[in-house]
């Protein structure tokens, strides 16, 4: 029905699919080198410097709502459009399994409400199967992407501290913020129980990198996109330089359908309905270029059957959608009785944590195969009453303050000096771990549903494994060494094996990776080393997809990387004419 299709603009160089971290950046690669580019974005336009979406230093009273609820996931002001459920546009599970899937359908998408903890991936990262048996290696060594993280250091900015640690390797950082107090405690316990806290490593100003952007100035509010985009969203960061080169037209609230081909194979271009008028329109390009996201990207290719690829476009493997994974998470929070009738002063800082816990163990004396890092809130944050559980550990008495123990509850002028003695004496913890990539985890088309666009709907079939569950039981263990070690409180019970050890639903992390991953054996994948379909070689996957594996970091920044590979990849190939 391609040729029912109506054309917008005229046969693009590329046409990218998706304007998050690979799409954004391969806009801007490859807008620079004067291609001609369509960006197509399932969402509409942002920019949190727009006063009609700006939400930053606003009030909870200024939401419609004046705080008591939200339509967005991580509340009013977030910037995130989408979530985990988005109406019209259902997802569908099998044979039981749990999989939870975020959408961010914007601009930038999920690079607009990320934590920004920008993290590279290790030697060994690359080569985990070598180490311990499990899953693959990647076709691709550290070495390989090292100066391509290099340059994404430079472009962007991030700030850490150069500490020579294999697990996390050094960068070409910004000065990191100063520790919060809570985190000074948190460090001194890590001390003294052998587990390194290092100043963390995001992607946020504390210097100016170039005239466009501004340093931060400490609001707390990156979740709420910078107006002066101090911190990295593509919307503000990639995308918007890109469009104001002249070389790339946006085209907003686009759903893709599908990836078109011609009789030879070739793709040739991308069916998609225009959300305001509903209308089915195609955008025709040399190369097409998708980062929509690991599901999406899979769904799109998934969908784009035909008589020459009867399960899939790029899918003669029958791996796409296979080999899904994502990050592992368990949490828990303590109250620090030391920190009660804290002495009050600015301690925002950057929208995040200015330390963490790298991975410091050694799984071959462990019995789980992967590491995680830990990362941790606390702080005087926006006030709130959030004491009642380390009450009730205390057998439902608190010390007041003449030191003789009260009961807990109260109103009026008791109440208001309970939230002022308990204000930040709270401490939050939460483990992000690496699963194993296992084929039996994956993504497919489900036969029955589609969304309201009419486009078929992914089903997903995911459980955790054994590796996960023990890894979340090791997360639970050290939070509760380090609260004890601090002196703290442990908030509620601590998850047992009924709840897998607090360990979170898959995909609730948004980390899902390795849909179409990469590898040198067409039969056991996707994508080659260079992120391009082995059956399709003008078609490239930027986005997780491609990973082999996880690691115990998070993706955005491998994601920048290899985007950046592959768009210099393709204008190698273009000016060789191989694609």
């Amino acid at each position: 029905m391609a040729f029912q299709i109506k054309q917008k603009g005229p046969v693009y160089d590329v046409c990218i699919v998706g304007s998050g971290a690979g799409g954004g950046m391969a806009a801007k690669i490859l807008s620079e080198a004067g291609l001609k580019i369509a960006l197509l974005e399932a969402g509409p336009k942002y920019d949190p410097a727009n006063p009609e979406q700006m939400t930053q230093l606003k009030w909870p009273y200024e939401s419609p709502r004046r705080g008591a609820s939200t339509t967005r996931p991580f509340g009013d002001f977030d910037a995130a459009y989408g979530g985990w459920e988005i109406e019209g546009e259902p997802y569908t599970t099998k044979q039981g399994t749990k999989f939870d899937w975020f959408r961010s359908r914007m601009v930038g998408g999920r690079t607009n409400h990320w934590g920004r903890i920008s993290l590279r991936f290790s030697p060994r990262d690359f080569k985990h199967k070598s180490y311990d048996g499990l899953g693959d290696d990647w076709p691709i060594e550290y070495e390989e992407v090292a100066p391509f993280y290099d340059r994404v250091d430079k472009m962007i900015g991030v700030f850490g501290t150069k500490e020579g640690m294999p697990n996390e390797p050094d960068g070409f950082f910004l000065p990191p913020p100063k520790p919060r107090l809570h985190e000074l405690i948190i460090k001194k316990a890590g001390s003294n129980l052998g587990i390194p806290v290092i100043p963390a490593r995001m992607s946020m100003l504390t210097r100016s990198v170039n005239k466009d952007r501004s340093p931060c100035f400490y609001c707390a509010q990156c979740g709420r996109g910078c107006a002066v985009y101090a911190d990295f969203s593509s919307s503000s960061v990639l995308v918007n330089p890109a469009v104001k080169s002249g070389h790339v037209d946006l085209y907003d609230n686009a759903m893709a359908r599908e990836v078109l081909t011609n009789s030879e194979g070739k793709a040739t271009g991308v069916a998609y309905v225009d959300k305001i008028d509903l209308e089915e329109y195609r955008v025709m390009a040399r190369v097409i270029v998708l980062a929509a996201s690991a599901g999406e990207t899979a769904r799109l290719l998934l969908n784009s059957r035909s008589s020459r690829y009867p399960n899939g476009l790029a899918n003669a493997s029958g791996i796409v959608g296979k080999y899904l994974h994502d990050s592992t998470g368990s949490s828990r929070a303590a109250f620090l009785p030391q920190l009660m009738d804290r002495k009050r002063y600015n301690e925002d800082g950057v929208g995040g944590m200015h330390m963490y816990i790298p991975w410091w163990g050694d799984n071959k004396k462990l019995d789980f195969a992967r590491g995680y890092h830990m990362e941790f809130g606390g702080g005087l944050r926006m006030p709130s009453y959030g004491f009642v559980n380390a009450i009730e550990s205390m057998n439902g008495k608190y010390p007041g303050r003449d030191g003789q123990m009260k009961p807990a509850g109260g109103y009026g002028t008791g109440l208001k000096d309970d939230y002022r003695r308990f204000y930040g004496a709270t401490i939050g913890f939460a483990g992000r771990g690496e699963s194993i990539a296992r084929e039996d985890n994956y993504c497919e088309i489900d036969p029955n549903v589609v969304d309201k666009w009419g486009i078929p709907v992914l089903r997903f079939n995911y459980t955790w494994s054994d590796h996960e569950i023990k890894q979340a039981k090791h997360m639970q263990d050290t939070f509760e060494q380090l609260i004890h070690e601090m002196g703290g409180v442990p908030l509620g019970n601590k998850p047992g094996p009924e709840t897998m050890y607090g360990l979170e639903n898959p995909g609730r992390i948004i980390h899902e990776v390795g849909t179409t991953r990469m590898g040198n054996d067409p039969k056991k994948s996707v994508l080659n080393k260079y992120s391009q379909a082995h059956d399709v070689k003008n078609l490239f996957v930027v986005d997780g997809g491609s990973f082999v594996s996880q690691a115990d970091k998070n993706p955005t920044w491998t994601i920048l990387a290899l985007s950046m590979r592959a768009s210099e990849y393709i204008m190698s190939e273009l000016k060789k004419q191989n694609i």
